[in-house]
């Protein structure tokens, strides 16, 4: 198995992970913040929440990069991760979109809960079909069992999937992981998506 492959495995893997994360046991974590030190494999992250956290990072941990990306790379056949929240329309608005690399497709599909802001939702997609309009694109979405219109508002942050290595993992950088809880009050995880060129992972 070539390299690239075994790294989009690993991608799968933790995207998958932030897709589920919702649904699973108490002692799942998932940490958005900003690092604050990496230090063999013992990373500090300041928490969203201003809290700061101690993640130990497992033997053979990775790290994937967080890129920009524009709502005019979307196109329909995209498979998408979008983040958002009931509007008065009676559509929901983005508060994110991550755009999956091809080979991702498929990857935590459907529409569930997620903790970005309250009230909620992550829809992992296919796109159908876009209207634009002064106010930005309304996308269909169609996943197994459903499908969901989304509208993105102007100024919504649109990423994807690029390459990354620890080095990238700095104090400032924004990082989202994914892991599980411990007794001493820590944190472990064997991946790390980071924001490359100061992007904030808006998952």
């Amino acid at each position: 198995m070539s390299l690239t492959k075994l790294k989009i495995m690993g991608i799968v893997l933790a995207l998958g992970a932030v897709a589920t994360l919702s649904a699973q046991a108490a002692d799942k974590a998932r940490i958005r913040g900003v690092v604050e030190s990496l230090s063999g494999d013992t990373l500090m992250v300041k928490s969203r929440e201003g809290k700061d956290v101690t993640i130990r990072l497992k033997p053979g941990w990775a790290v994937n990069g967080i890129v920009n990306a524009s709502v005019t790379d979307i196109k329909p056949g995209d498979f998408v991760g979008i983040a958002s929240v009931p509007t008065d329309t009676g559509i929901n608005g983005a508060l994110e979109v991550l755009i999956f690399p091809a080979a991702m497709k498929g990857t935590g599909e459907g529409d569930y809960g997620w903790d970005l802001k309250p009230k909620s939702s992550m829809t992992n997609a296919t796109v159908a079909s876009a209207v634009t309009s002064v106010n930005g694109p309304t996308l269909s979405l169609t996943y197994k069992g459903g499908e969901k219109k989304i509208s993105i508002p102007p100024g919504t942050p649109v990423v994807t999937l690029g390459n990354a290595t620890k080095d990238d993992i700095k104090p400032g950088a924004g990082v989202i992981i994914n892991g599980t809880t411990n007794g001493d009050n820590t944190i472990e995880s064997d991946r790390v998506l980071v924001g490359i060129n100061g992007v904030i992972p808006p998952m």
